[in-house]
């Protein structure tokens, strides 16, 4: 895509539909300008439009190399057509239900000019057109005030500043009801539709004429908080930071608590002491507290337990490993703990035959798609994510799994359960039969959940269960580099690499470069010698690892640099993305950013850019292709780089983690270990080695707000 002229504003009537993706979300139209009888394509967000039908469009001209000249629509309004052949041909487009193109033409030499006048306000006068009876006038008169009313609506969001994936976002959440709730609290509907922030509420209520000090905008900026909070993964917000925070948003200081009391007794928000939670994580730490604690007594174990577990166990097994397997008979809730290295794998599936042997049933799952396939390499059994197992249904947003429709199992075990924020524990806890044993695994040493408030971390310190963890690191796991370096890492320990000219089954290296440039530069030299010395790709067997986002040393800056080594602009098959500079390439790397129900791709999930055909982008996520229109590509993002938080629960065969002094904010111990233990073959460290001693130095743990301890212990 070539040069790009500034942004216009264009009359057109609609001659062709093109193209449009399968769920709307992208249209090329052919169309005519009005004023100067110009034939111009359209591309974009552009709804249902159909020929026949009028639109004011803003946006740009583009010249595509591929495509020709274009012009990009950012925004449209519907404008009701006035011409005979406009209306003919809008009514006759298929738009209308019960309206082919011979009614329509019947229709407008009936009534002209006024045609459309009619139907809406005299639609008993359309029996006097030959094939439309009584039902059928009706109908007619009903689809196309539905029409201009939709037309209407939009317009409206339009005008008030939104963008048409957001408009359309908002016209599906409140339908008829979109202009009186936008009108009534735009602050409201900034928590309620994804993607549109406070500082978007903010725009469009200054447009609709709202105060600075509107109560309503104290209550939006409360509401903000709290959701900015849960994103950090806070289940709550101590009210004084509350207060705090607020006010730098520039809400007067008076507005906040009566805000926050009203906020309270509409139930928007619930004040627990000096608490103040959003309601649905205020319900699931109460709920998960009470349901771990009622799995949490003892069980009677089968009679042939002993039996089972001597067939299910080597003659290897530790002593720890052995207890581990015969504690999940005595339980209905256990934890399984321990670093790599140390058994947990094996013990998992030796803990797993022992419960079929006994013929229980088994139900395996995990976080994320890649930590179940792991599980599920490892026990040769199926293993599941936790949404599949709990049957999300998009279509109506909930999961069909829970108390009402439990899961059919008697043994339920989760991996990587570090990874299980008190949202997704409370819907996996409410389909869970009360009678069946709950097994979480995972190595609580890691970075907490992305998701609000840890489950893991908090059982474990409340006592409240069987807790396993496995010290004991194995003799042949002992000659991996990786599993040495995370041990003396979590021992605030500077790990030892490799030595230098051998090759080991897990080799790590440490490479010093302090200034930025350096590093980029030994960045693309270790991905080369990573292929030619170890045979690995470094598009599909390496992750680079980082632990932030924004500068020199983040993941957008890594990213370009990657691409470009990785995936030269030569093979540039791609648009724009929404923020304007980054381009997706046919090949690219990409991640999944958040959880889409309706895609069903999950946070995390890495992929492949396939092609990008008309403006849409194919990306192979596992062994389907997903599509993203245009408006959807702020989604996804570039791979080659990722944080280290986004890879909780994945594994690959080799990573390369940058460290700096500028990522000061976020090195800790927790971070750097998460980081090493992600590689099975090969870990390299590039980076100034006063971040990485500092990082290791740092035992803290984030600081994340959860009451759920104190639940738990109780009485």
């Amino acid at each position: 895509m070539a040069q790009q002229e500034r942004g216009e504003t264009l009359r057109v009537t609609v001659d062709e539909l093109l193209y449009r993706s399968p769920d709307g979300r992208f249209s090329v139209l052919a169309t005519t300008r009005e004023d100067r009888d110009e034939k111009i394509v359209l591309v974009g967000d552009l709804r249902e439009s159909a020929p026949g039908e009028t639109l004011r469009v803003e946006g740009r001209f583009e010249d595509h190399r591929a495509f020709g000249r274009r012009f990009r629509v950012q925004s449209f309004t519907p404008v009701t057509p006035t011409t005979a052949l406009g209306i003919t041909r809008y009514l006759g487009s298929g738009l209308i239900p019960g309206i082919g193109p011979e009614i329509a033409k019947r229709l407008v030499a009936q009534f002209g000019d006024r045609t459309l006048d009619v139907i809406t306000t005299q639609s008993s006068r359309l029996r006097d057109v030959a094939g439309i009876g009584p039902q059928r006038a009706q109908s007619i008169a009903d689809a196309v005030r539905s029409r201009h009313a939709e037309a209407e609506v939009f317009a409206f969001l339009q005008g008030l500043g939104l963008g048409p994936a957001f408009a359309r976002r908002v016209s599906v959440k409140y339908g008829e009801q979109t202009v009186r709730v936008v009108r009534e609290d735009p602050y409201l509907v900034a928590e309620q539709v994804a993607g549109i922030g406070f500082r978007t509420a903010d725009a469009m209520a200054s447009a609709l004429g709202y105060a600075h000090d509107d109560p309503r905008r104290a209550a939006g900026a409360i509401l903000h908080v709290l959701g900015q909070a849960a994103d950090d993964g806070h289940s709550f917000v101590l009210q004084r930071e509350l207060d705090g925070r607020v006010r730098a948003l520039d809400v007067p200081e008076q507005r906040i608590l009566p805000a926050l009391t009203e906020l309270s007794l509409r139930g928007m928000v619930i004040l627990d002491d000096d608490r103040v939670y959003a309601p649905p994580l205020h319900h699931a730490e109460l709920a998960v507290a009470r349901r771990l604690r009622a799995l949490s007594g003892k069980r009677e174990p089968p009679a042939n337990m002993d039996a089972a577990i001597s067939d299910a166990l080597p003659e290897f097994f530790a002593s720890a490993q052995r207890d581990a397997v015969r504690a999940s008979f005595a339980a209905g809730l256990m934890v399984l703990t321990g670093g790599p290295g140390t058994g947990k794998t094996t013990t998992t599936s030796a803990l797993v035959r022992a419960q079929q042997a006994v013929g229980r049933r088994v139900i395996l799952c995990a976080p994320t798609g890649r930590a179940a396939k792991r599980l599920s390499d490892a026990t040769d059994l199926p293993a599941q994510t936790l949404h599949r197992l709990l049957e999300w249904n998009p279509a109506s947003s909930t999961f069909a799994r829970n108390a009402s429709s439990p899961i059919e199992a008697d043994f339920v075990l989760v991996d990587e359960a570090s990874m299980l924020d008190v949202l997704l524990a409370e819907r996996l806890l409410d389909a869970l039969p009360q009678s069946a044993t709950l097994v979480l695994v995972g190595d609580v040493d890691q970075l907490p959940p992305i998701g609000a408030g840890p489950v893991l971390r908090e059982l474990i310190d409340s006592r409240v269960c069987v807790v396993v963890r496995l010290t004991e690191v194995f003799r042949q796991a002992q000659e991996s580099a990786i599993v040495r370096a995370a041990h003396a890492i979590l021992a605030g320990h500077t790990p030892t690499p490799t030595t230098p000219g051998t090759r080991g089954s897990g080799d790590l290296f440490i490479i010093r470069a302090s200034d930025p440039h350096a590093i980029h530069a030994r960045l693309t030299e270790t991905l080369k010698r990573m292929h030619t010395a170890y045979g690995l790709d470094p598009m599909r067997d390496v992750q680079v690892l980082t632990p932030m986002r924004r500068g020199p040393l983040g993941t957008e800056a890594l990213n370009e640099l990657l691409q470009n080594a990785n995936n030269p602009a030569a093979s540039l098959a791609g648009i724009p993305a929404p923020t304007g500079s980054r381009r997706l390439r046919v090949g690219d790397k990409v991640m999944q950013l958040r959880n889409d129900y309706d895609r069903e791709v999950w946070n995390g999930d890495l992929g492949e850019v396939t092609r990008i055909d008309a403006g849409i982008t194919f990306v192979r996520m596992g062994t389907r292709d997903v599509s993203y229109e245009p408006d959807s590509l702020d989604a996804i993002s570039l791979a080659y780089a990722c944080t280290v938080h986004k890879v909780q629960g994945s594994e690959f065969p080799a990573v390369i983690i940058v460290l700096h002094g500028s990522h000061h904010m976020l090195l800790t111990r927790a971070l750097v270990y998460t980081a090493v233990t992600r590689a099975r073959k090969l870990a390299v460290i590039i980076g100034d080695p006063r971040a990485l001693t500092r990082a290791i130095q740092n035992a803290d743990q984030r600081k994340v707000n959860t009451h759920l301890r104190v639940r738990l212990t109780a009485q």
